[in-house]
């Protein structure tokens, strides 16, 4: 009766698969018919040399000086043009600079062979740095805020529900500005720090309601069990209803970390050369923005998905504990 029993279920479940892949096909085809209808030239070719540069590493100007180039053409020396000061460089395989030419400070003298990150890997790493760094600041920052939201303590509560309700009620892009232009100007912060400051506050506040709603969504009934066995309110809170909250709050805490990735597009307003500004500057170069939009897309997805694994890996864990 089992093995019986399973085979219809089984075939349904394969027609749904087979209904799936049939969606899949549809949205690949209109995409590609929609290429060929906006006439468009896809160069896939240009973008590797963007993710994973072969060029070399750049020899830079330190100063404003005069170029010299050995007579073997094996070493470059620099020449301060106010000052006695003197650079010699050797090891490079290609000189972009000719015999007696002046240069100026950090212009590009001559490149060493090798592989470095291109400008998209580099703006990749500068996302995740950025999101990391918040993510770090946001987590406590909204543990006591949502701790705050169910606190007795009138001036507790109000505090943080003041700050919620106005960083929710106001776009990021705005609080970005703020911080980067007024805070950021009065503190003299650096771009990276204001955009750290902004995304954690904004974070926090939303990090704070999941908390909040995930200590009421715990009984009642445990409060009250823990303080009867003589524990008090932060101990019951720590020890008891916190460790509850968590397996209730990590599904929606995974998806505000991946907006946090994604808000993090934002700080390129800023100044700061992230996945998005670096998307910006390649398309001016390669002239492709398909190609370099849907590569960004694909990093963005790859950072989402890895965390998004991660955290399903850790609720499984947390279900057999």
């Amino acid at each position: 009766m089992s093995s019986s029993a399973k085979k219809p279920t089984d075939r349904v479940s394969w027609v749904w698969h087979g209904v799936y892949a049939l969606v899949i096909l549809a949205i690949g085809a209109s995409l590609y018919f929609a290429s060929k209808r906006i006439d468009y030239s896809w160069h896939w070719e240009r973008l590797p040399e963007y993710v994973i540069s072969t060029e070399g590493e750049e020899i830079r100007a330190s100063f404003d000086g005069f170029v010299e180039i050995s007579e073997d053409g094996k070493t470059l020396t620099m020449t301060e043009m106010k000052g006695s000061g003197r650079e010699t460089f050797s090891g490079f395989s290609q000189v972009l600079v000719g015999q007696g030419d002046l240069v100026f400070q950090n212009d590009v003298l001559a490149r060493k062979p090798g592989i470095r990150p291109g400008p998209l890997l580099i703006g990749l790493w500068l996302t995740l740095k950025i999101s990391a760094i918040s993510l770090v600041f946001a987590l406590p920052l909204g543990l006591i805020a949502g701790l705050g939201r169910v606190a007795r303590n009138p001036a507790a509560r109000n505090l943080a529900t003041t700050y919620v309700e106005i960083i929710r009620g106001t776009p990021l892009l705005v609080q970005i500005f703020i911080f980067y232009f007024f805070i950021g100007t009065v503190l003299q912060l650096s771009a990276f720090t204001a955009g750290v400051a902004a995304l954690s506050v904004f974070t926090g506040a939303y990090v704070a309601e999941i908390v909040r709603a995930g200590i009421e969504g715990v009984a009642r009934g445990q409060m009250e069990a823990a303080r009867s066995l003589g524990m008090s309110y932060p101990q019951s809170m720590r020890y008891v209803i916190l460790p509850q909250a968590l397996r209730k709050t990590l599904p929606p805490l995974t998806g505000q970390f991946i907006n946090l990735i994604k808000d993090s597009s934002l700080v390129s307003v800023m100044a700061l050369t992230d996945l998005t500004k670096a998307g910006r500057e390649v398309v001016s170069s390669t002239f492709s923005p398909f190609e370099v939009w849907f590569s960004v897309a694909i990093l963005y997805l790859l950072l989402t998905g890895s965390l998004s694994l991660l955290v399903r890996r850790l609720e499984k864990r947390l279900a057999h504990d």
